[in-house]
């Protein structure tokens, strides 16, 4: 994996901004920290920072071909997982290959097929190509979103980056947030709407996108879609198929010239890519899989099962573990330190996030780091195949609204009255509307399968993608590449069109994943209910969020008066979180991580600047 910026502008000279592409791409030196490089010329200044997954020498970015008068040059994030199919396809077309990278693969794809090379290639990327001869820009994003890609558009310019730090670092982008971003923060938060940069001049190009930019116009569209389409197959051949096409997306993952190792939660998806994986090395005579799970300390004796999360990890981890013979690793948290990492995880993610469920992965990314480059994880899995309790709750099902935010009254009575004008139920159900009316439909069917495929389509569309934007940060942050196997389009798509019947096969969430695994797992995971990512119970974290945020708060220049009605939020940190009824965003944003999050903000307007406008 790998950080991205760029800088193209066909009206002006941009040779003297060098020093300028060069600080955007400082800013992603933890995305890269194996080597940089970067291509400037008159209209295009391109930056590059790489850490080395295949092949060292020959995946060297940014990448040139000269084809007769022409200059191709790509900036490339990410990893294809079909590189040997699409190799075999352009050896057949004549071109002559001088490394075995991924990144050579992709280049030779656009030079061959354009746009098209979009329908040959399965991974997890984010790319530009600049055609230097008639002096355009392609950029595009792959099928789910895992890898990030912003861009700005000022005047004739058009910048984009990995994250949202690099374009900061250009002066030409300022950290202004109006009240669009306002309503992002406080009202979705920490979901955006797809495509929103929360700042002013930011946007992204949101996942199964591409963009090409000439002239000084920019052309934007849509490559892949998610489709309905009637599904044949009875509940033995669909669990046959799930099984097959599983594996084959686990192991099409495990390419990697440097160190790889698996999550392990012992729940079911965690579990079944480290038995896969785990398979693929004894087999391919690859030595034994490193696991890892993540715990807290005291976490035993403060653990308080709910609904969401009826069971605490570490022992299936562990039985896991036994079972397959793998190497594991428990990672236990500090409690201080957990919180503590609240800002650099906002530093990480250019924006408040999930408050310690991100620092908790930050940190967790950061002891796995220490022995490993490449790690697979589970996530994906309940937003494709039902694991959420709103999967199976009627009340969810038929809310009209996101199922995982439902405190929109509550959070508009947390803002600062001078945007009382702002109206931010409306702005959260106008997004709801805007996607559940792009959802594909297949004729005939019954209402109940049709609901159901609106809150399918909703988590792909939004859940998931908070989800990754958290993984990606977080990971990246610590030079990590953490694959998502779940995440492959061919798997989304199959999925999509599974009937409830024999999704939710037996009445269980995930009931066909756990058939479908039932043959290469053990009866103890397949049939364990659900369990979400661990989150710390340690009173000791709610007194130490609650004693910072008091700090903040007697800061009268504090910037987070910007956004918060003092009263509100006051009686919140008293509270320790209780005060505020409903989570504020999926199973685990209460009580203290509440308060986190109104710290997460206040170092977001600090770290970053950000002026409200």
């Amino acid at each position: 994996m790998c950080g991205i910026t760029g800088w193209v502008n066909t009206e002006d000279n941009l040779i003297s901004k060098e020093n300028i592409i060069i600080k955007m791409t400082d800013t992603l030196k933890e995305r890269g920290p194996d080597d940089y490089n970067y291509y400037i010329s008159e209209n295009c200044l391109f930056g590059h920072r790489r850490l080395t997954i295949v092949d060292p020498v020959g995946g060297a970015q940014p990448m040139i071909r000269q084809i007769g008068n022409n200059k191709f040059v790509m900036v490339y994030n990410g990893e294809l997982y079909n590189t040997e199919d699409v190799r075999k396809k352009l050896l057949l077309k004549g071109h002559k290959f001088e490394s075995y990278s991924d990144t050579e693969v992709l280049l030779l794809s656009y030079i061959e097929w354009g746009v098209e090379c979009l329908n040959h290639i399965n991974g997890i990327f984010a790319f530009g190509v600049w055609n230097e001869y008639d002096k355009t820009l392609f950029l595009a994003r792959d099928h789910l979103g895992v890898k990030p890609l912003f861009y700005s558009i000022k005047n004739n310019n058009l910048l984009f980056a990995s994250q949202i730090k690099a374009l900061l670092a250009n002066p030409l982008v300022q950290p202004i947030v109006d009240e669009q971003g306002v309503m992002e923060i406080i009202g979705l938060g920490p979901a955006r709407t797809l495509g929103n940069g929360v700042f002013k001049d930011i946007k992204e190009l949101p996942p199964a996108y591409y963009l090409i930019y000439k002239d000084g116009n920019i052309y934007i569209k849509e490559y892949w879609q998610l489709q309905a389409i009637p599904h044949e197959e009875n509940f033995e051949q669909t669990k046959e198929t799930t099984k097959n096409l599983f594996v084959d997306t686990v192991e099409r993952q495990l390419v990697s010239d440097v160190p790889l190792c698996t999550f392990l939660s012992g729940g079911l998806d965690s579990s079944a890519i480290s038995i896969i994986t785990s398979n693929y090395y004894k087999k391919h005579n690859r030595g034994i899989l490193n696991t890892y799970s993540i715990d807290y300390e005291d976490n035993d004796k403060y653990f308080q099962a709910n609904l969401f999360q009826p069971t605490s990890d570490q022992f299936f981890a562990e039985k896991m573990a036994d079972y397959m013979g793998s190497t594991h690793h428990t990672v236990t948290l500090n409690n201080l330190k957990l919180a503590e990492a609240l800002k650099n995880a906002v530093k990480a993610n250019d924006l408040p996030g999930m408050a310690d469920v991100d620092s908790s992965l930050l940190l967790f990314c950061k002891e796995i780091r220490n022995d490993f480059t490449v790690a697979l994880s589970g996530e994906c899995a309940d937003e494709i195949f039902g694991g959420y309790p709103w999967f199976t709750r009627p009340e969810d099902l038929n809310a009209n609204t996101f199922p995982w935010s439902k405190s929109t009254k509550e959070r508009s009575e947390i803002i600062n009255k001078e945007f009382s004008h702002l109206n931010l139920q409306d702005y959260v159900q106008q997004k709801y509307y805007e996607t559940t009316n792009k959802v594909p439909k297949l004729k005939g069917e019954s209402k109940e399968e049709a609901k159901m495929r609106e809150m399918f389509y909703l988590n792909i569309k939004w859940f998931m993608m908070t989800l990754l934007n958290r993984k990606d940060r977080m990971s990246m942050a610590n030079s990590l590449e953490v694959r998502v196997p779940f995440a492959d389009y061919r798997l989304v798509q199959y999925a999509f069109n599974i009937p409830n019947n024999i999704k939710f096969y037996n009445g269980r969430e995930k009931g066909l994943l756990r058939e479908a695994l039932r043959e290469i797992l053990p009866d103890e995971i397949i049939d364990r209910k659900k369990s979400p990512y661990p989150k710390t119970h340690h009173v000791y974290y709610t007194q130490f969020v609650q004693n910072w945020m008091r700090d903040i708060m007697k800061n009268k220049n504090a910037p987070i008066y910007q956004l918060i009605d003092k009263q509100k939020v006051t009686e919140i940190i008293e509270s320790g979180g209780k005060s505020f009824k409903k989570p504020w965003y999926g199973q685990l944003m209460t009580g203290p991580q509440l308060i986190a999050y109104f710290i997460q903000i206040n170092t977001w307007m600090e770290a970053f600047n950000v002026r409200i406008q």
